[in-house]
């Protein structure tokens, strides 16, 4: 079993859901980054989305889109970030994915990015402009190496897809809670519970609801569906506060935010 299975195992033998916040990786700064993750872990969340930052992102609303630039920006490379992981997750309690472009992997090179993701520490990939179609020999790799190749599910795959789609996925599926791009919103759509409710008839793997969550109560609402909840707008727009105040005064603050998650998780 992977990393990703036997913690969502664990989770649904104690009944509890998992908090997964999306960070971008080299905003402001690597050490932050992996400081941050090291904060969250110890206060209570369950598992990482590190992004790698890309100048043309998919679905990234603006929030995470300047992050990236911001990070492009001080001339993050692949090579740093993964060799900052490597030395973040041996104290690691939780497991890392990376949240990463096609265009990247396949400039790497797929068996070489997923060995030196393996090698780092990872957990697994999300790759979210990867098809399914398209994504035979990434499965493959992954496999082979023991990777979790994580994909989308989104309130406009036709169900026939979304099956599809569960087939081919390993870890946990990504259910995406709106049709459009990242971002804080106030109300989420109703249908989603009806929607992942479904899906998870079809599926044994876990769910984790992503895009938009941001509050206690949009967690409230989800869990009675969902294995996991994935927050990243919220995270990265608080990280970008680093700029105007002092570092260990913005840790606190994002620790107290996912403190006041978790509570909604139980």
């Amino acid at each position: 079993m992977s990393a990703i299975d036997t913690l969502f195992r664990s989770l649904r033998a104690e009944g509890r859901k998992a908090l997964m916040p999306f960070l971008t990786a080299g905003d402001p700064d690597l050490s932050f980054t992996f400081e941050l993750i090291d904060r969250l872990a110890t206060v209570g969340c369950h598992l990482f989305e590190l992004g790698v930052p890309y100048s043309d992102s998919v679905a990234d609303g603006p929030v995470i889109q300047a992050s990236y630039t911001r990070a492009l920006d001080h001339k993050i490379k692949l090579a740093d970030i993964l060799a900052s992981l490597g030395r973040a997750t041996p104290k690691l309690s939780a497991p890392v994915v990376t949240m990463v472009s096609y265009a990247i992997v396949f400039r790497h090179g797929i068996e070489r990015y997923v060995a030196d993701a393996r090698a780092a520490g990872a957990a697994g990939l999300i790759v979210p402009d990867l098809p399914v179609d398209e994504a035979a020999p990434l499965t493959e790799v992954c496999r082979r190496e023991d990777l979790s190749l994580i994909q989308l599910v989104t309130p406009l795959t036709p169900r026939d897809r979304a099956l599809r789609i569960a087939e081919r996925t390993t870890g946990f599926i990504y259910y995406v809670s709106v049709a459009g791009i990242t971002g804080e919103r106030t109300v989420l759509p109703p249908e989603i519970v009806d929607n992942v409710g479904w899906l998870r008839e079809h599926t044994p793997l876990p769910i984790c609801i992503g895009f938009g969550i941001s509050r206690p109560e949009h967690i409230r609402m989800l869990k009675p569906v969902a294995d996991g909840l994935i927050v990243g707008s919220a995270f990265v727009r608080r990280m970008a506060e680093v700029a105007t105040k002092p570092r260990q005064q913005v840790l606190d603050e994002i620790a107290a935010y996912a403190q006041s998650l978790l509570a909604a998780t139980a």
